[in-house]
């Protein structure tokens, strides 16, 4: 456990970029419009944390541990989330730009993603068992060897899944989406 301690402390605006980030238990503190471009947040414990407004480009999360993690409103670029602690992982996106990022390997069962925009990131070998992409943009996000059981994608858009390259029993699409299940086919799908 790290020697150093914070319950319910806010920080605000603060920028960790230029200042060494102390790895330390952060039990129910909120980070508000924080950056953390190029930070280590290695060995850091957050615990019902909620960052907000938060910008993590190229953060490296290193044995870092996020058990009830909120990332609201953030611009998360260039991280590897696989990095983490697996023990207790459990973190939720609402309206984030999260791009050029993985998950790879990850359980992110029951994962919840709202209202956010995924270019370009990796889910390669990850376990989405039951998780909702809630109005979610997915350019490019990579889907391969993924355990995509009862995952819902009904309000996702722009997404591209391969079916036999995954594993979606009773996942969920609507209608609309069908053609990023077809795309490797080469179909022409019209209205």
């Amino acid at each position: 456990m790290p020697d150093i301690y914070f319950e319910d402390k806010i920080f605000e605006r603060v920028d960790f970029s230029g200042n060494p980030f102390e790895a330390g238990e952060y039990e129910s503190c909120s980070f508000r419009h924080c950056i953390f471009s190029d930070t280590s947040l290695a060995g850091a414990e957050f615990s019902d944390c909620v960052f907000e407004g938060c910008h993590l480009g190229n953060t490296k999360l290193t044995r870092t541990t996020f058990n009830g993690v909120i990332f609201r409103n953030c611009k998360i670029q260039g991280v590897f989330f696989e990095d983490c602690n697996e023990f207790l992982f459990e973190v939720q996106f609402e309206n984030c730009q999260i791009s050029y990022t993985s998950f790879i390997g990850r359980v992110l069962k029951k994962q919840k993603f709202r209202n956010c925009k995924l270019l370009e990131v990796d889910f390669s070998g990850a376990d989405l068992t039951e998780a909702s992409f809630e109005n979610c943009e997915l350019p490019g996000t990579k889907f391969d060897n993924t355990v995509l059981f009862k995952t819902d994608f009904r309000s996702a858009v722009n997404f591209s899944i391969d079916p036999t390259n995954n594993k979606i029993k009773k996942a969920r699409f609507s209608q609309a989406g069908l053609p990023g299940l077809l795309e490797k086919y080469e179909l022409d799908i019209q209205p």
